[in-house]
C-alpha cells in the first residue's frame, strides 16, 4: 500500500507544473529583469525549477497594482459581509485544491507530505476562514464624552501591507498575515521565502478566482536581500509584518526608520525551555511531547523546545524516555505517505545545522543520540535527531537558535534554578512546564519571560489564541484578533451637536 501511494505522489510530483512567475495586478508576469533563482527539492538535491527574481522594479509595480487597488475602494471600501464571503469563498478553495498545494510545500521544503496535506494545508484555509468570519464582528467604539459631543472610535485599513515569510511553514505563515491583512481591507503584496515560492505562488490565482479584486493580492518571488529589502524601504508601503530570523528583524527596524516610518510586526527567533521538575505528572507524555516539540518539521520551527531543562533527580531516567523517542524517527523521502521526519530546507541550512552539532561537541557537551547526516545517497538534505547531555546554558547549542532537529539538555537542582535559566535568553518566544504542582504550574508561568507558555502540553494552538513573543523574539501579535490591531488604524471622529 505505501509503496503504491510512495509511487504516485513520485508520479504527480513529476507531472505538477510548477509556478514560476510572479503575480502582479491579477496575473502571472515574468520578473522586469528577466532574472530567475533556482528552486531545489531538499529530498533529492536537485535542481525542480527556475522562478522570477524579483527586483526593486517590480516592487514598484507591486506597489503601484496594490495602491490602485486600495484607492478605488474595491476591497478597502467594500461592505464587511462582502469581503467575507470572498475570503470565505478563498478558503474553500485552499480545500478543494489541497493536495495540489500539500505537493507543492513538500516539494519545496522537503516536509512529509502527509503533513502538508493533513496539516498546513487545513491549517491556512481555516485562519482565512476564521478571519473572514471576523470581518462583520469588530465594532468601533464610542467614546464616553459630554453630552453636546459624540466620538466615534473606528478602525480603518492602514493601506498597503508587505507581508514577508519565512520558509518553514510556508502557507500557513502566509495565512497568519493574509487572513487579518485583507480582513481589515488592505492591499497586500506577499513575498514568500526564496526557497518556498510555489505554494504562494499558486494560491494568488485561487484568490482571484475567489472575487478578490486584482491588484489587492500581488506576490514577489525573489531574494530577501533584493526584494524584501526593497519592500522594507519603499516609501509607499504602510506596514512590514515579517516571521523571520531576529537578524533579519533588525534590518526591517532600519528599512522603516530610513523610509517612512513604516509599521513593523515581527515575529522572530527562539530558544525556547521545556522545564520537566520533578513532580512532573506523567514522565512518559512529557518525554513524547519534549521530542515531538524539538523534532517535529526537523525542527525548523520558531518555537521549537530547544533547550531542555530537567531537574537532576529525574534526568537520567526522563532521558531514556526521550532518546526512545528520537531513536524511533528516521528521516526518509518526503514524498512517502509513512514518512514522518522529512528533510532539512537546504544545503545551507544543513551545514548550518552541522556546524552547531560540531561546535557543541567542541564546547564539551555529549551526543547521545543522533549527531548525523544521512541519507546522502539520495542527494537529499537529512539530520538525525540529535539530543546533547551536559549542555551548560550558555554554550552557543543552547543560546544560538540552530533550526533543525537538535535537543540540549541542561540539568538543574531545583525550580529557582530552572526559572532562572529558562530566562537565560535574548529570545522570549515560547515555554513549556512540566509540573503536578499547581502553585509551580502559575509561579512558573509568571516567572518565565515568553510570549506563550503551555503548562503539561507543548505547541497548542488555536486562532482565537495570539501568539507572539518578548524580548529579541520581536512585538506584535499574529492570530486571534490581536492580530488585526497591526493592520488597522484607530480613528477618533468628534462631533459636536450641542
Amino acid at each position: 500500500m505505501n509503496v503504491e501511494l510512495k509511487s504516485d505522489w513520485h508520479r504527480r510530483a513529476e507531472a505538477l507544473k510548477l509556478p514560476s512567475k510572479a503575480f502582479i495586478d491579477g496575473a502571472y508576469v515574468d520578473a522586469l529583469s528577466g532574472e530567475t533563482f533556482d528552486c531545489v527539492y531538499p529530498g533529492s538535491g536537485k535542481v525542480i525549477a527556475s522562478v522570477a527574481a524579483c527586483g526593486p522594479a517590480d516592487v514598484d509595480r507591486a506597489v503601484r497594482s496594490a495602491r490602485k487597488a486600495f484607492e478605488s475602494g474595491a476591497w478597502s471600501r467594500t461592505a464587511p459581509t462582502e469581503r467575507k464571503k470572498v475570503l470565505l469563498r478563498f478558503s474553500e478553495l485552499l480545500l478543494e485544491n489541497r493536495e495540489e498545494l500539500g505537493l507543492l510545500e513538500t516539494l519545496n521544503v522537503g516536509k512529509p507530505i502527509t503533513n502538508s496535506t493533513n496539516g498546513d494545508i487545513p491549517s491556512a484555509a481555516n485562519c482565512i476562514a476564521w478571519y473572514a468570519e471576523a470581518i462583520d464582528k469588530v465594532y468601533g467604539e464610542v467614546a464616553a464624552t459630554s453630552d453636546d459631543m459624540t466620538t466615534l472610535v473606528v478602525r480603518e485599513p492602514v493601506g498597503i501591507v508587505a507581508a514577508v515569510v519565512p520558509w518553514n511553514y510556508p502557507l500557513s505563515m502566509a495565512a497568519w498575515k493574509l487572513g487579518p491583512a485583507l480582513a481589515t481591507g488592505n492591499s497586500v503584496i506577499l513575498k514568500p521565502a526564496e526557497q518556498s515560492p510555489f505554494t504562494a505562488l499558486r494560491i494568488a490565482q485561487l484568490a482571484i478566482d475567489a472575487g478578490l479584486p486584482a491588484g489587492v493580492l500581488n506576490v514577489l518571488p525573489g531574494l530577501g536581500h533584493v526584494t524584501g529589502k526593497a519592500l522594507g524601504l519603499h516609501m509607499d508601503v504602510d506596514c512590514v509584518g515579517f516571521t523571520g530570523s531576529t537578524e533579519v528583524g533588525r534590518y526591517f527596524m532600519q528599512y522603516s526608520g530610513q523610509s517612512n516610518i513604516k509599521r513593523i510586526g515581527l515575529e522572530l527567533g527562539g530558544k525556547s525551555p521545556q522545564v520537566v521538575l520533578a513532580d512532573c505528572p506523567d514522565l512518559d507524555v512529557a518525554a513524547r511531547t519534549v521530542a515531538a516539540g524539538i523534532f517535529s518539521n526537523t525542527g525548523q520551527v520558531c518555537n521549537a523546545g530547544s533547550r531542555l531543562i530537567v531537574e537532576d533527580k529525574i534526568k537520567d531516567k526522563f532521558l531514556e524516555k526521550v532518546l526512545a523517542h528520537a531513536n524511533d524517527l528516521k528521516p526518509a523521502d518526503p514524498l512517502d505517505p509513512s514518512t514522518k521526519l522529512g528533510s532539512i530546507v537546504s544545503e545551507e541550512q544543513l551545514n548550518r545545522v552541522m556546524s552547531y552539532i560540531e561546535q557543541g561537541l567542541s564546547g564539551g557537551a555529549r551526543i547521545i543520540a543522533g549527531g548525523n547526516r544521512v541519507a546522502q545517497e539520495t542527494g537529499g538534505f537529512f539530520v538525525e535527531p540529535t539530543v546533547f547531555d551536559g549542555v551548560a546554558n550558555n554554550m552557543k547549542i543552547a543560546q544560538e537558535e540552530i533550526f533543525g532537529p537538535v535537543l540540549s539538555a541542561i540539568t538543574v537542582r531545583d525550580f529557582d534554578e530552572a526559572m532562572s535559566v529558562a530566562n537565560d535568553t535574548i529570545y522570549g518566544l515560547a515555554a513549556g512546564v512540566w509540573t503536578g504542582d499547581l502553585k509551580k504550574a502559575h509561579r512558573a508561568a509568571k516567572a518565565i519571560k515568553a510570549g506563550v507558555v503551555w503548562v503539561n502540553c507543548f505547541d497548542r494552538g488555536s486562532m482565537s489564541v495570539p501568539f507572539g513573543g518578548f524580548k529579541q523574539s520581536g512585538f506584535g501579535r499574529d492570530k486571534s484578533l490581536h492580530a488585526m490591531d497591526k493592520y488597522s488604524d484607530l480613528k477618533a471622529i468628534w462631533i459636536n451637536h450641542g
